[in-house]
């Protein structure tokens, strides 16, 4: 969601503890990049790709070269790839966020796109480049100047190139959906996803299309390069999820797609059996063709070349019934072992109870990065907004009373994100195992690890491991960074003046968590 919006409208209405829920909704040459790397180091026996196979049997596996696969660092250098990579675009570009903003940094990239499909059509290529765009219905509907009239000149005027799907959670109807006002209607499930494709090469990130994403609002991003599999996938998982959303049409009206469910409007169970096959059709389509694949080594070795690397798409989307993320990051959490280490990031820190008590019950040392309340998108907000990171505080706070408890402060250890004038967004985890000191998987993508990351938004990320040390190096520099950037919790740091939370916000808190 957007802070500054948010905060602008506190000042003019009035307060309401109930403010505190929406926080957590949130809200040319192709640039530089790294030497191709070295191939991977040798192995264990075992072998890593081997050791986390297991996850294949929740998710597709999509072999790739560690050199395919490149880190991004800040919102400046995602800003540009995603420019230059949907000015380069021949074929199509695929891309899926919580929303797109109304800003001029928004506008340039409206206008790449426009500046592509203006070229396909004078090169006589109007058949090939197709844009589509998924964005959440909710979010891309607020305010008269939205997401929805930002890409409007572009459906209107490319009508048979773009194509604009916006996901309405079937949780949000009836009288929920009539009181519900604005704002506050998107803490019931949001469309969460943000991962951009343009051909065979793909953004995966936590960050949405919006000005402070472009600046100065932390995030991660991965860029995976010339991946035509992995790329199909996500277009055709984009695409699924469009289906059984609302299209937005040329006069901003909506339809449903024909022989589709209503998400509000129809009923309720049947959209989403209807929706959760449409989904799940092409994640089995997708292990079925592994599977038919691999039954021929020859032919496998040739189409994925020397892999060094597996990349796992995980699906969350809870509201359908579908739960492959949950399921591959409780497994991964448990079997967590002695002296292996994981780093854990959240913008929103607020673990749901099964994450929290395997974090407390195994024996893996774990790094858990959270934001300052300084870097808080609501910090020094007006009225009850300015309360927001105060309720971020005491979860953080009881997360580490539990700790001290167990004596476990020297192995779960707290970190706090701290940049001037910046924000926090970033999410994930980087794993490494007993007596390395590079990770070898890392999990990237919308999920914070909190209920509604779980339970009520759509997700998607990836797991990916890798035997390369050329990527396990760029995976531990950008873990390192970071970090480097916060100063380690300890009891002391709740006693500062800045950490005091009002009781009314200790006691609102429980009762909105599940909307975290």
């Amino acid at each position: 969601m957007s802070d500054r919006l948010f905060r602008r409208k506190e000042r003019s209405r009035g307060s309401s503890v109930f403010l505190l829920a929406p926080l957590l909704g949130e809200v040319c040459s192709l640039p530089a990049l790294a030497q191709p790397r070295p191939p991977a180091c040798p192995t264990t026996s075992e072998g890593l790709l081997q050791r986390f196979h297991w996850v294949a049997d929740q998710a597709p596996a999509f072999r790739v070269s560690g050199g395919q696969v490149h880190v991004l660092h800040s919102p400046d250098e995602f800003y540009q790839m995603m420019k230059a990579n949907i000015k380069t675009a021949k074929r199509r570009v695929v891309m899926a966020s919580l929303y797109l903003g109304t800003g001029p940094l928004e506008q340039e990239l409206v206008d790449c796109l426009q500046e592509v499909l203006e070229r396909s059509r004078e090169e006589r290529m109007a058949p090939d480049l197709k844009v589509s765009i998924l964005l959440d219905y909710t979010r891309g509907s607020r305010g008269k100047r939205n997401s929805r009239s930002m890409l409007l000149p572009l459906l209107q005027r490319f009508s048979g190139q773009m194509h604009v799907s916006l996901y309405h959670t079937p949780d949000l109807r009836g009288v929920l959906k009539t009181l519900i006002p604005e704002r506050f209607n998107e803490t019931i499930g949001l469309q969460h996803i943000k991962v951009y494709v343009f051909d065979d090469s793909l953004i995966i990130s936590g960050a949405n299309l919006s000005d402070s994403y472009f600046t100065n609002r932390q995030d991660r991003y991965i860029l995976l390069r010339d991946c035509a599999e992995l790329a199909d996938f996500f277009s055709e998982l984009v695409g699924a999820v469009g289906d059984v959303s609302l299209q937005l049409q040329p006069d901003d009206t909506v339809q449903v797609k024909e022989g589709m469910v209503h998400p509000y409007k129809g009923d309720h169970s049947e959209f989403c059996t209807v929706a959760s096959k449409r989904i799940m059709q092409v994640v089995d389509l997708a292990r079925a063709r592994q599977q038919l694949s691999a039954s021929t080594t020859e032919e496998t070795q040739r189409r994925q070349g020397p892999g060094d690397t597996l990349v796992f798409p995980l699906v969350q989307m809870k509201p359908l019934g579908i739960g492959l993320d949950e399921t591959v990051t409780k497994r991964l959490l448990t079997e967590a072992g002695d002296n292996s280490r994981v780093f854990l990031a959240s913008g929103y820190f607020n673990l749901t109870r099964a994450y929290m008590e395997l974090v407390l019950g195994t024996r893996a040392d774990y790094r858990i990065l959270l934001a300052s309340p300084e870097v808080n998108g609501f910090f020094g907000a007006k009225g009850v907004a300015g309360a927001i990171p105060a309720a971020y505080i005491q979860i953080a706070r009881q997360f580490y009373s539990k700790v001290c408890q167990r004596g476990q402060q020297n192995r779960i250890r707290l970190h706090e994100y701290i940049r001037r004038d910046w924000t926090f967004h970033a999410k994930g985890l980087w794993y490494y195992l007993q007596g390395s000191e590079r990770p070898c998987l890392t999990l990237i993508g919308s999920p914070n690890f909190g209920y509604r990351s779980v339970h009520r938004d759509l997700e998607a990320q990836l797991a990916i491991v890798t035997e390369n040390q050329g990527l396990q190096a760029e995976l531990q520099q950008e873990q390192e960074r970071l970090y480097s950037m916060s100063a380690e919790v300890s009891p002391s740091t709740f006693e500062q003046p800045n950490r005091s939370v009002k009781l009314w916000v200790k006691l609102v808190t429980p009762l909105i968590k599940n909307f975290f």
